[in-house]
């Protein structure tokens, strides 16, 4: 299995000057061969990855775009891994962009990447550093200190060197073998998982688990630094005699307060991801850790983030980075991963009969069954609804008979062996249904939350 270490380091002055170089040297060999693959294409050829590399070797010590005032190829000042990888990048960006137009699906070609618009990072090959501990040995800056020592034992693949507001990380990869990527686990129920806004996470048991939501709590700072970044970048226009937008290719001057302010921001919105990851790992670690089935809905995310009160309160939370780290850590604690269908109602079936309200909108949290009289927690009666999808398909998988709805939320599932990390996707009944509570009625989320 491969796996990933970000590491944060901490470089010297030199070596964060050698850094920020190299990352720029990626940068801008990636707006050299789009460039040129962009213009390749329009003169009615086919563009190819490997063949831009072997054009831009043979000029990038000639040519005078790529040499300094004294008549010298800079190149030469940063390791070659930096400007190899991406021609390599840009292949993979181009195919994935094939691929998502082949499959009817919304695509988006590479784009110019602007400096302090896009993130800071080059690559290193596996044969070209090496780690020695706590410390790492880098080709051109040399021995560089590790805030910990590499994680995964295995054949280390290659390295990413990034910047993330003022500090750098080196994010190495490893082919770590599978017994060592399989973890214990501490439970062996199975659960369902409601995701939601209010409460990050609903669990099949009645527990509600709330997200910090860290761009709310700092979003009165984050205006504050933004405005007065704004106000300095617009003093350096009107010194710099500009009016409306910077031209392209004109830099207006850069202060040392305009260095600060723009450094606090970056700060700012790295402690707001920072919060944001640590309280999602530690939620996927867990769910993960003590069960052997989970059950999710598969949320159009991407749709939901469409609608304007709906995107800042599903980025907040982080909905779909709770899906990814729940299916590549329930590979690694053996636990079978239940998505069910995007149009599955797990908010309108009562978890007691098994009876449909088709009148609930969203802006009801407690409804009552018209069929049995159950009364029912919205998100804990769709946590409950997904238990069941996650107790069948685990019965399904293990030759066992399938639990009744008026059973699953006391179901013992815990005693039943299952491989893990296999994603089973389930419907409740063929053809298409009313939607599942959370991607309809946005008026009424948006009177309740916005």
């Amino acid at each position: 299995m491969l796996l990933a270490h970000r590491i944060r380091i901490d470089p010297t002055p030199e070596q964060r000057g050698y850094f920020a170089r190299a990352a720029g040297t990626a940068r801008r060999v990636w707006n050299w061969a789009l460039a040129e693959w962009q213009r390749q294409a329009a003169a009615g050829g086919k563009p190819n990855a490997m063949a831009l590399k072997k054009q831009f070797n043979r000029i990038k010590y000639s040519d005078p775009a790529w040499l300094d005032e004294n008549g010298q190829p800079w190149i030469r000042t940063i390791h070659r891994d930096a400007h190899a990888q991406p021609f390599a990048n840009l292949a993979r960006a181009w195919t994935g962009y094939f691929e998502q137009r082949r499959a009817g699906r919304p695509a988006h070609p590479p784009v110019f990447k602007k400096k302090g618009r896009c993130r800071d990072a080059f690559y290193l090959a596996n044969d070209k550093f090496r780690i020695e501990g706590s410390t790492a040995v880098l080709p051109k800056v040399g021995r560089m200190a590790l805030r910990e020592a590499l994680r995964w034992p295995g054949r280390i693949l290659g390295a990413s060197v990034s910047r993330e507001a003022a500090h750098w990380f080196i994010c190495v990869l490893v082919d770590v073998p599978d017994q060592v990527t399989r973890l214990p686990r501490s439970g062996h129920a199975v659960t369902g998982v409601d995701l939601g806004v209010s409460a990050a996470a609903t669990l099949s048991g009645g527990e509600k688990i709330v997200a910090p939501r860290p761009l709310k709590a700092a979003l009165r700072r984050l205006r504050i630094r933004s405005r007065r970044l704004s106000r300095k970048l617009e003093a350096a226009k009107a010194l710099a005699g500009i009016k409306g937008k910077i031209p392209k290719d004109t830099r207006p001057p850069v202060s040392k307060n305009r260095t600060k302010g723009s450094l606090t921001l970056a700060r700012l919105h790295a402690r707001i991801a920072s919060v944001r990851r640590d309280f999602i790992h530690k939620l996927t670690t867990r769910v993960c850790r003590e069960n052997q089935a989970v059950a999710i809905e598969d949320l159009n995310v991407s749709g939901m983030l469409a609608n304007a009160c709906l995107s800042r309160a599903i980025s907040d939370v982080g909905f779909y980075e709770i899906r990814r780290q729940l299916l590549y850590k329930a590979a690694r604690h053996g636990t079978l991963i239940v998505l069910a269908d995007r149009w599955y109602p797990s908010s309108k079936l009562c978890s007691g009969c098994g009876a449909r309200n088709a009148a609930l909108v969203l802006g009801e949290r407690v409804w009552t069954c018209a069929a049995c009289g159950a009364r029912h927690d919205r998100d804990v009666n769709a946590a409950l609804n997904l238990q069941r999808l996650a107790t069948g398909a685990l019965a399904a998988q293990t030759a066992l008979p399938v639990a009744s709805p008026a059973a699953t939320s006391g179901t013992a599932a815990g005693q039943v062996p299952v491989g893990g990390g296999e994603v089973t996707p389930v419907r409740h009944e063929p053809g298409h249904q009313d939607g599942s509570g959370q991607e309809e009625n946005a008026a009424h989320f948006c009177a309740r939350f916005c």
